[in-house]
């Protein structure tokens, strides 16, 4: 069985939006309140984390998570690697540097953002971290299979994760039809969907349900919502049969491969 456990499912502005006064950032709805986009998975005692943004140290903390396996990069904008520094808190608990999973150019940015985690000699304190380059192909973490898959993201190319019989991905506007061929036979899709008028570099609404329509899983989970949106309560009613808005803090539980 794995456990997906949505941390976040907002935008790089998370919802409500500072400063902002319409009618979704009003909302008293717990599930209009919506840290920037991460997901946690976990089976067999392996816990992964996709992406490590600005609201890392507060997903950490209500969710209870004691230990990471790895994280997983899907780009290098900042509301996707913010978090970073706060790995910090896991190298004192397990003695150990945290692994991150990352293409080259994700890499870079993480050298030059966080400078101080590799220049040497090393300050005390610093988050300890081993960077493991990853690219288009499949690899293993901890004995768990891992499938990228490419999209694009206005120019930047990005990648979703697929993990035996779910796929998560985030901060898309474009994928190619081979890509797609990689999420046959899914029990659980998360794709970004960021409101209902079209978006230059993501998914809108009608986009982002093409995909699944293309795709066909049993279920489908929508995140990287922006207030733009709507409230949840009132715009999950127009969803098709099988496809759901992901709110923060939701769990999900999936069968492992047959």
């Amino acid at each position: 069985m794995t456990t997906l456990t949505f941390l976040g499912t907002g935008t790089s502005q998370g919802v409500p939006v500072i400063s902002c006064d319409c009618y979704t950032c009003a909302s008293p709805d717990a599930r209009d309140k919506r840290l920037r986009s991460s997901v946690l998975i976990e089976r067999d005692g392996v816990r992964l984390l996709i992406d490590c943004g600005p609201d890392f140290r507060q997903q950490m903390l209500r969710e209870g998570v004691r230990k990471l396996d790895g994280i997983l990069f899907t780009h290098d904008h900042k509301d996707h690697i913010a978090g970073i520094d706060d790995v910090r808190a896991f190298n004192y608990t397990t003695g150990k540097a945290v692994d991150i999973y990352a293409e080259k150019y994700v890499q870079e940015s993480i050298r030059r953002e966080f400078s101080y985690a590799f220049t040497e000699p090393k300050y005390p304190g610093v988050p300890e971290i081993d960077l493991h380059t990853i690219d288009a192909n499949p690899f293993e973490v901890e004995g768990m299979r891992v499938v990228p898959v490419r999209g694009m993201h206005y120019r930047l190319p990005v990648l979703g994760f697929r993990l035996g019989n779910l796929c998560y991905m985030t901060d898309m506007n474009r994928i190619e039809a081979d890509e797609l061929k990689k999420l046959e036979g899914l029990d659980v899709l998360v794709i970004n969907a960021l409101r209902k008028e079209k978006h230059l570099s993501h998914f809108c609404l009608a986009e982002a349900l093409d995909i699944i329509d293309r795709v066909k899983p049993r279920e489908a989970w929508l995140t990287h919502v922006s207030h733009q949106m709507g409230r949840h309560a009132e715009i999950y009613t127009e969803l098709p049969e099988g496809v759901h808005f992901a709110y923060d803090g939701l769990k999900l539980r999936i069968e492992d491969e047959r």
